[in-house]
């Protein structure tokens, strides 16, 4: 089994790989381009990981714990969140599977009170505030105790080496339901950029990488004129000065690794297409003899009407060079390419 993971930075293309990916009879992609967003996301594995591994204490790991489990439940059962319904997805084993983590990598559980589960309800807020409004009129002489409630505490001191194989085996068990142990599989945004550097001791030597990045002029003006006209805008500012800010912070927080991470350019992917190929072939061990539907679900006489976008239009020229001023660094060269590029010229219109 290889896993093939294909990333970027947030609108810069990475789906393009997975779609040219799709077009090899020996790679399995029954989820097109969703997104598994279970290790990275908002108190996914990777939190668990670093709540547990990082200043971990007698009680935190019980937080860590719950959250999961909370987080687990809410892509199993959310069917109208689009990286969600697990349940769909990946079937009640999922669940299995999160249960059967959770259980090997705790020490124990006991009844007992910490400040997390004493948090109090809407309602309870407003009795105590109204009962110590009481005791302020009485002068403190009436007592009340609030009731605290006890919990069952959910208690790990996993060591590295132990939580990386827990979650290892939890990993493989759910992409054992929807892959055969001896197929190889894309899974888009599995990991992202800035968390490849946890990989190998996740994957070990079955998982590699595709990281593509894009121009960022591009992407911004995509992103301010175009998908956020259709409702699916990413999560960067349309103000150009903090789009540059966040953008160069962004890529600047990347913590680079090499080893089965191939770094790709989208643009390269249009415009050096045979040559591109060759490379995520040699990277991935595939055969050519396998890219039975070339050019199916990714054709670059398609997709070439989405790079230099900025330069269709005059109204995009300030914000353009704005950003070719601050973020030089990312920008791709077109010039070798523009005679392609104008013989190949799209409108407006044309860009998707």
């Amino acid at each position: 089994m290889q896993i093939i993971i294909t990333c970027g930075y947030i609108g810069s293309g990475s789906s393009a790989v997975t779609d040219l990916l799709s077009e090899y009879s020996n790679l399995k992609n029954d989820t097109a381009s969703f997104e598994y967003v279970f290790l990275h996301c908002p108190n996914g594995v990777f939190d668990l990981e670093d709540k547990l591994l990082v200043a971990n204490n007698a009680l935190r790991s019980d937080e860590a714990i719950k959250s999961f489990r909370k987080q687990m439940n809410n892509l199993y059962k959310k069917r109208f969140w689009w990286v969600a319904n697990y349940k769909k997805i990946f079937g009640h084993q999922f669940l299995e599977n999160v249960d059967n983590f959770i259980n090997e990598i705790k020490d124990l559980e006991y009844t007992g009170k910490w400040y997390m589960n004493e948090y109090p309800s809407f309602i309870e807020d407003k009795l105590r505030y109204f009962k110590y409004g009481i005791r302020r009129i009485f002068n403190d002489k009436i007592v009340i105790k609030d009731k605290l409630q006890s919990k069952e505490l959910e208690i790990s001191f996993i060591k590295p080496k132990e939580f990386y194989n827990a979650a290892s085996k939890f990993i493989f068990n759910n992409i054992k339901i929807v892959c055969q142990e001896d197929e190889n599989i894309i899974l888009d945004q599995f990991f992202l950029p800035y968390n490849l550097y946890r990989m190998e001791n996740y994957l070990g030597e079955k998982g590699k990488a595709i990281v593509v990045e894009r121009d960022p002029r591009d992407i911004f003006i995509l992103n301010k004129y175009f998908w956020s006209k259709k409702d699916n805008a990413v999560p960067f500012p349309f103000d150009v000065k903090d789009f540059c800010r966040y953008y160069k912070k962004m890529r600047e927080n990347e913590k680079i690794i090499d080893k089965n991470v191939l770094r790709i350019k989208f643009e390269d992917l249009i415009l050096n297409y045979e040559n591109m190929v060759d490379k995520i072939e040699a990277f991935l061990n595939l055969d050519s003899k396998n890219h039975v539907y070339q050019k199916k679900y990714f054709n670059p006489s398609i997709s070439i009407a989405n790079i230099m976008v900025f330069n269709k239009s005059n109204k995009y020229y300030d914000e353009s060079k704005y950003i070719e001023e601050h973020l030089s660094e990312f920008l791709y060269d077109f010039s070798p390419y523009l005679k392609m590029i104008n013989k190949h010229a799209h409108t407006e219109s044309e860009v998707f």
